[in-house]
């Protein structure tokens, strides 16, 4: 059966040779789906990674993930992850700690342990001997307990906003104003019991719980009838007819227009008398 992760390839031999050679450091091993996890004692820790790095090859440290069980006397795991470029190999190395037990550092094997400590140092408050810079690296200055424990609130202790009147984020205790969805983990094709608003508006499924009637509307109000038309059967109804015609004439008579002059004749046109005959030019005399 093929596997979506990438394979890698077992390196026979190693976890045995590697074993006896850490001698009282070795506490046990697990080989899961091609992946080897060898646990180690916090004191044996530096010289099995030392071992790791300088006899068997794996040059590159490639993380450092914390794990909390509330449940055990040492409740954190911290979990090496090791990689060898010229084996094609990884594995992983894994120490027990508390809350008040440092483990030591990496940092004088592989500088970058230091960043790798701090971002576990923050999420679950694991303490790491002999690294020069152990502080906060992904929560806030001033922020109260590690995020990724188990009993850290997921609320968190604190909220924070951006203050118009301070003109800076200010920090203030949890108000929660939006409440945590509540989950009731039924199958997809069954459906919840509670109704999110706007699924009244959906027709009901068959099977599906009914929800509470939605309240009844008002009824329209019935609009007025159209008003009747003005209509003039009659010409009476207008004004018009043989009484106004004749109030009309009373108040502006028509007067007579006086008949139209003859116009005179013309008189004969004058003849005209001859043109006289041009003068000659000089010249043509």
């Amino acid at each position: 059966m093929s596997s979506a992760a990438p394979l890698i390839k077992e390196r026979d031999g190693f976890a045995d040779a590697f074993g006896t050679a850490i001698g009282g450091a070795f506490v046990a091993r697990k080989d899961h789906v091609g992946e080897l996890t060898i646990t180690v004692t916090r004191d044996g820790l530096v010289e099995a990674a030392r071992t790791l790095r300088d006899r068997f090859g794996y040059q590159q440290l490639m993380e450092i993930a914390g794990v909390d069980y509330p449940e055990r006397p040492e409740r954190f795991e911290v979990v090496y992850h090791f990689l060898s470029v010229t084996e094609n190999h990884r594995v992983r190395l894994k120490v027990s700690t508390d809350e008040e037990t440092p483990v030591p550092s990496l940092t004088g094997l592989w500088p970058v342990a230091g960043w790798l400590e701090r971002e576990v140092f923050d999420m679950y408050g694991v303490i790491f001997s002999g690294n020069p810079d152990l502080r906060r690296i992904l929560t806030d200055y001033g922020f109260e307990g590690h995020p990724q424990r188990k009993d850290f609130p997921l609320t968190g202790h604190v909220e924070l906003r951006y203050s118009e009147a301070e003109k800076r984020v200010v920090y203030e205790p949890v108000q929660l104003p939006q409440d945590f969805r509540t989950f009731d983990f039924l199958m997809p094709w069954e459906g919840p019991e509670y109704v999110l608003p706007g699924d009244e508006k959906a027709a009901q499924a068959p099977g599906a719980p009914s929800p509470a009637p939605a309240p009844a509307s008002p009824p329209p109000a019935a609009k007025a009838p159209p008003p009747t038309p003005k209509t003039t059967d009659t010409p009476a109804k207008t004004g018009a007819g043989e009484p106004a015609n004749t109030e009309a004439k009373k108040k502006s008579p028509a007067a007579p227009k006086p008949p139209k002059a003859d116009k005179a004749p013309k008189a004969a046109a004058k003849p005209r008398a001859p043109k006289k005959p041009a003068a000659p030019k000089k010249g043509q005399e």
